[in-house]
Order: C-alpha cells, then structure tokens, then sequence
C-alpha cells in the first residue's frame, strides 16, 4: 500500500516566473522587501512586517504568508528537489500531489496577466515532475478569464505530469455551476482530470469582505460550491467527471447533505444514501475529524488525506498520513482507502 499526499504544497519563488514567454516577460512577477512598508499588510502580531511581498499586475500580496516552520526553504520553494524526496522519505509519503501557494488568492483581473502567469507556473510544475515523475503530481493553474486557452493548459499538463485543475470556491464573481465553466468540466472529463476546489479565494471583492482571511473568505466558499453543484445537477451533466473539495475537514459533510435532502424533498426529489459516490465526489479529511460521524455520511471510499506540506494553518498537519495510518481512529481497511485507493481513484494515478 503505497501513502499519496492529496494535498501537498509548493511556495513559489522568482524562480517560478522565469518561465514566462518572452513575450510577455513585461508581466512577470516580481519580488520586493521594503524597507517602510507604510500601507503594506501587517504581520499577524499586527506590526510593520520586513518581509517580501510578490508585486503582480501592480498590486502587492504577501510572500511569505502562511509558511511553515517544519520544512526547509529549498524543500518548499523545489529549489532542492532531492531535500524535498528525502524529507518526504522521511514521513513516509510515497507521492505528493502538488498545490500551489500564490494563487490561494486573487492576483489579477487582466486576462493576459492571467494567461501570462498561469503559463508560467504550469511550466514550472511540468519541470518539477520530471524530475522525479514516480514521486509529484500536480494541479494546474487554469487561467480562466481566456477559457480558449484553459484547453491549452489542461492538455499541456496532462501531458506533463498534471492530474487536475485548480478552482477555488469563487472565481471572479461567479459561482461554480455558472454555464461559462461547462467547456472545461467536459475537457476535464475527456481528459480524466478531476476539478479540485481548494480552500482559497478568486474575487477580489470577497477578499476585500475578509481581509483577514479565516473560515468565510477560504473555507465556506467550498462547501457552497458543493452544495450548489449538488443542487444545480451540474455533476449530471458530466457523469465521468471527478470532483475534489480540499483543505476544508470533512466535517461539515453531514452538516450539507442534511441541508440538501430537506431542499430535495421541498423539490419532491429523494436524495441518494450514496450521493457523493454517485457524483464522483472526494473531500480531504484532517486527522483530527470525527471520522466515525463522517464515514457513514460520506462513504468509504470518498475521503482523502494531505499534509498542507510547507503552510502553517489549521489544515496543516506534516505527520497525517503516519497519522492516518497509525492512530487506530479508523479501521486499516479504510486508513489504506484514504491513503491510497481513494486517492489513486480521484487522480487517475
């Protein structure tokens, strides 16, 4: 039984943006450390913070937000891919599937930035697999303001190492079972590439009402997509279609089908006992979950497991899948489901 890290990190670095076309090397991002950051954001203490900040399309987003203190610099930015194998060694991990840091928010509302810079991570992370392409996968950055080229980044990254798409809970103001999505969830289907929606968010004014981010601005987005793609049938419409919901807990699943089968019977509709399985569904759980009051809710085989590898929040837990296997909270039979059939499952490993 192989150990997959379903959600697993990478924190980019300058290094990540030279991989952007020449041609639009002008929006390439870049990194500045101020010496008086004045109007810049605080640190978490809420004081002036020394630190670097990414300048992307003219704004300013923290750099060093949210790292971990439990991984090295060259292991989380990649700039050592043999210390990131053997940290991963180490904790037992067999493949780590990778999310990025810098698109956990909104960056730009340009089209063409967006295109720019989505090309460019997508390329780093191709570079990043073939190094080592029986250990990383990936997700790829779809720059979803020119859905002409999202087929362009999904089939590049399907060729290079890549097993799903990277959406967050918004995404500039429109909600995930808006119609304008439909062409990339039947590539993805075509492609046997599943969309992953990750705790994050895509709208600027939704990261303007939580400015200091936590449970509304990066969480409850994704459990409403679930629920909306739930109760628009959207899933119907792309039967092969996989669907992932990460960096959230499990928690809440028994919480949202409840919600869902009292709006079900107002529709004069029965909810299936098995609606995830039905719809291709997976939900990354914690460690730290109730998972005897989730399984019976979510079923057996639609629950994952990560790390968070290289952040510092309450989804982080470097040592989960030793966890998950060890800690006898569930079975052996469904610990090696979560670790590695559920997984294998969701990213067509």
């Amino acid at each position: 039984m192989a150990a997959i890290d379903s959600d697993a990190h990478v924190v980019e670095s300058e290094e990540t943006f030279s991989f952007i076309d020449p041609d639009l090397a002008r929006y390439r991002p870049w990194v500045i450390t101020p010496k008086a950051v004045g109007s810049l954001p605080l640190d978490n203490e809420g004081k002036s913070a020394q630190r670097e900040y990414w300048v992307i399309d003219g704004r300013v987003h923290p750099k060093e937000q949210n790292i971990g203190h439990n991984t090295s610099k060259e292991s989380r930015e990649m700039a050592s891919i043999a210390a990131r194998l053997q940290h991963m060694d180490e904790l037992e991990i067999d493949i780590q599937v990778l999310y990025p840091t810098v698109f956990l928010r909104p960056m730009t509302d340009d089209p063409t930035v967006e295109y720019a810079i989505c090309k460019a991570y997508n390329r780093w992370l191709a570079s990043i697999w073939e190094a080592a392409p029986d250990r990383f996968r990936w997700v790829a950055m779809p720059p979803l303001r020119s859905m002409d080229k999202v087929e362009e980044e999904m089939r590049f990254a399907r060729d290079h190492g890549g097993v799903g798409v990277f959406l967050r809970g918004i995404e500039f103001e429109k909600q995930l079972d808006n119609s304008y999505f439909f062409p990339m969830y039947a590539l993805g289907e075509e492609l046997s590439m599943p969309m992953c929606f990750h705790s994050g968010v895509g709208s600027f004014s939704h990261l303007g009402i939580y400015p200091q981010g936590g449970l509304g601005r990066g969480k409850l987005t994704i459990v409403s997509a679930f629920h909306q793609l739930l109760m628009a049938k959207v899933p119907a419409r792309f039967p092969k279609l996989r669907w992932a919901f990460i960096e959230v807990s499990s928690q809440w699943i028994p919480y949202a089908l409840n919600d869902l089968e009292l709006r079900f019977k107002r529709r004069g509709e029965r909810m299936s006992n098995t609606i995830l399985a039905d719809n291709n569904f997976y939900v990354t759980c914690y460690v730290t979950d109730d998972l005897d009051y989730v399984l019976p809710a979510a079923g057996e085989g639609q629950l994952v497991v990560g790390t968070d590898y290289g952040h510092h929040d309450t989804a982080t837990e470097i040592e989960a899948l030793r966890l998950m296997r060890d800690n006898g909270k569930v079975p052996s039979h469904v610990a090696d489901k979560i670790l590695d059939d559920n997984a294998r499952a969701l990213y067509d490993l």
